[in-house]
């Protein structure tokens, strides 16, 4: 049976790499006692998978796993019985059933949400006048830079890989602060934004944030902002993608979270 495990990243946390986070769940498996299936051979393992491995220093409130059991209790059960292994700052969202004939998560990944926001101090002198510019940017028809790639670099368009680009209020306590009133201890002005990904148009955030600050001219000192991962998508019609027009948001892709396609187990 397949089981696609969403789980959230925050704290300290933010700072295992993903080998470790691979390790980390092997060890919570056995500890939460998951009947996961393992391969055959000499050397068996696990059988799991991730989505979309996270650089380290990002957080997260979506992150996804895929794993195989053998038999399994009911999503309710078994959400709980991987909480109470979890480390301060991992918490286990969702336990889902999937179709036997379901591809992988990793396969699937098409695109994800982010929101930014910059560090104290870091912050723009005028940030009225920078997401003034965002809007501007957001609105161009061509954003040609420069992408690095294991082959040196090449220039792309990164315009129709930004499928949306707002301005938002920063976190707090791990969820959106609500309204643009909100004054809430560590809410503020934040940058979310909806981009490609998966293997084929993958863009990093930080990608999207250099552009923005050079074009608004802004210039950004090192470890300016903060990025938090809120969602991971998959595109149900991913040759709508091609028919993407000026400031159309996800150029009529279906995208849904990785998490809609499985079921709860009752």
């Amino acid at each position: 049976m397949k089981i696609r495990i969403k789980f959230r990243k925050q704290g300290a946390m933010k700072f295992i790499g993903h080998l470790d986070i691979m390790r980390y769940f092997q060890k919570a498996m056995r500890r939460a006692e998951v009947d996961i299936r393992y391969s055959e051979g000499f050397s068996p393992h696990q059988i799991m998978s991730f989505a979309a491995p996270l650089g380290v220093g990002i957080l997260s409130n979506g992150e996804y796993l895929d794993i195989e059991v053998l038999s399994t209790g009911s999503s309710a059960e078994m959400t709980d019985r991987l909480n109470r292994v979890m480390s301060e700052g991992m918490e286990i969202l969702s336990y889902k059933r999937l179709d036997d004939a379901a591809p992988s998560a990793m396969s699937l990944v098409a695109a994800a949400d982010y929101t930014v926001w910059f560090r104290p101090g870091k912050e723009p002198e005028d940030p009225e006048a920078f997401f003034a510019a965002m809007e501007r940017f957001y609105a161009r028809e061509s954003i040609p830079i420069l992408k690095k790639t294991k082959k040196g670099e090449r220039e792309i368009d990164l315009r129709p890989l930004i499928y949306r680009l707002e301005r938002r209020r920063k976190p707090a306590e791990g969820s959106l602060c609500q309204g643009p009133e909100t004054e809430a201890p560590g809410c503020g002005d934040a940058v979310f934004m909806q981009i490609s990904a998966g293997s084929a148009d993958h863009i990093k955030p930080e990608l999207v944030m250099e552009a923005l600050c050079q074009y608004a001219g802004l210039e950004l000192p090192p470890f300016a902002f903060q990025v938090q991962r809120e969602e991971v998508y998959a595109d149900l019609d991913p040759g709508a993608g091609e028919e993407r027009t000026g400031a159309d948001s996800a150029g009529g892709r279906r995208l849904v979270p990785l998490e809609a396609l499985g079921e709860d187990i009752e």
